[in-house]
């Protein structure tokens, strides 16, 4: 499951091994999980899907500093795309070659548990991440009340609109509530004499599951829903919540407002798609797609299904934790928590502004960390104001539920959102699969 969508590098399964030159300067360019001569500095290895581009350069900075300044630890990345991520952490755990340090989608922090994979915060680390970062933060980073690392990025969801788009057909600003979401959506349709959609009034699409399932969750958090029920051993998606949910996009499909075949990633930036529900690592790709054009993307809250209700999304992230079989867990978690807990100062900030080296390397991406006080120091005066939302929404977004079945779970929603918006199910039958088949998955995994 793709959380977040990212261009560049290559689709092909492959490893790409990134060697710090500080690392290979001190003579230590061969793979080796510990110490060989007397002497001889630990090597731990981070196993990240930071593969390609402005990600991998990113991270390659501060591990290179740490490099540069410890002398009895080094860290040396290795690196796979998102695709191939948990394939590669199950396998070569089960062949005794799992990295020191890992970075896993929090989704499937449940299953890694499970698997014996990862290990638990140890008490002073879990009590400066229960302390630092907000409450969605910590909770996709836990499994039944134990944390098991530092999160990393997390992602949360707003609306993306064309002001453009919306001021031609008449409408004032974002909508606030579904009502004024459906009005706006059947407004900004544009179609051909042919019939073709040439806007979509709201983009519904079934291109990966950060449009299909994560704008669906989002809209199911902010209508006050859940799709895991509270004991984790099923679903909760079959309420009046999810029901308003799987209404709303079946009308907006039904009238011809939403088009699930055409990619929103295409057609948003080309004028295409008048409104998106999407994560906030999109602003940058949006940015470098758009160009001068991206002066007309506003980014709002969701809109309420109500209007007094209280405001609720979905949040999505990524945690570096320690690998159970780590041979130097002490050392892992303490370059963890430089990483991750150590400020530095802001340069584009003022003068006192300091913020974690993770933050940092977040923000220069186009993403967020939990940190809610760095993101206030690093989304200051001065930065794109479509970040504010997703930084706002930090403080009532609702984590992804991460129990063992989470991963497929997941993929068998997507198969009948898809099969709602294709006409292939009603609501109600929709309703009744996920019921059946997710509870049946996630009921297995225990």
């Amino acid at each position: 499951m793709r959380p977040v969508r990212r261009t560049g590098g290559p689709s092909r399964r492959r490893f790409a091994l990134a060697l710090p030159s500080a690392l290979l300067a001190c003579g230590c360019a061969a793979p080796r999980r510990g110490a060989g001569r007397p002497g001889d500095p630990i090597v731990l290895t981070l196993l990240s899907h930071y593969a390609s581009g402005a990600l991998k350069d990113a991270l390659q900075g501060p591990v290179d500093e740490w490099n540069a300044t410890h002398d009895r630890v080094k860290v040396r990345t290795e690196a796979v795309e998102f695709s191939d991520l948990l394939t590669t952490l199950m396998v070569r755990q089960a062949a005794g070659r799992g990295a020191d340090i890992i970075h896993p989608y929090c989704l499937w922090t449940g299953q890694l548990v499970r698997a014996g994979v990862l290990r638990p915060a140890p008490p002073e680390h879990a009590g400066e991440i229960t302390r630092g970062y907000g409450a969605a933060a910590v909770g996709a980073a836990s499994v039944g009340g134990t944390v098991y690392g530092y999160p990393t990025e997390v992602q949360t969801y707003a609306l993306y609109y064309n002001k453009r788009l919306l001021r031609a057909a008449g409408v004032d600003g974002p909508p606030r509530t579904w009502r004024e979401l459906e009005e706006a959506a059947h407004r900004t349709t544009r179609r051909d004499r042919y019939g073709n959609t040439l806007v979509q009034g709201f983009g519904l699409s079934t291109i990966d599951d950060s449009t299909t399932v994560g704008q669906t969750l989002a809209l199911l958090n902010a209508a006050g829903g859940t799709f895991v029920s509270a004991d984790g051993r099923g679903t909760a998606i079959d309420s009046p919540a999810g029901r308003a949910v799987f209404d709303l996009e079946r009308r907006l499909v039904a009238a011809g407002a939403s088009a699930p075949g055409v990619n929103v990633y295409k057609a948003f930036p080309s004028g295409q798609a008048a409104m998106v529900v999407g994560a906030g690592w999109w602003t940058a790709d949006l940015k470098t797609l758009m160009g001068e054009a991206y002066r007309d993307v506003g980014v709002a809250p969701l809109p309420l299904r109500a209007p007094h209700d209280a405001r609720a999304t979905l949040a999505t992230g990524f945690l570096l934790g320690v690998n159970t079989a780590s041979e130097h867990p002490r050392e892992a978690w303490e370059f963890l928590r430089w990483l991750n807990t150590g400020k530095v100062r802001v340069p584009s900030a003022g003068k006192d502004a300091t913020a974690t080296r993770m933050s940092l390397l977040q923000v220069s991406v186009g993403s967020l960390t939990g940190r809610a006080e760095d993101m206030r120091a690093l989304l200051g005066q001065g930065s794109d104001p479509n970040l504010r939302p997703f930084r706002e929404a930090l403080a009532y977004a609702v984590p992804e539920p991460n129990v063992p079945g989470a991963q497929q779970a997941k993929s068998l929603l997507r198969k009948n959102i898809e099969a709602l918006w294709t006409g292939q199910l009603s609501t109600d039958e929709a309703l009744r699969a996920i019921r059946r088949q997710v509870g049946q998955e996630v009921a297995r995994s225990w």
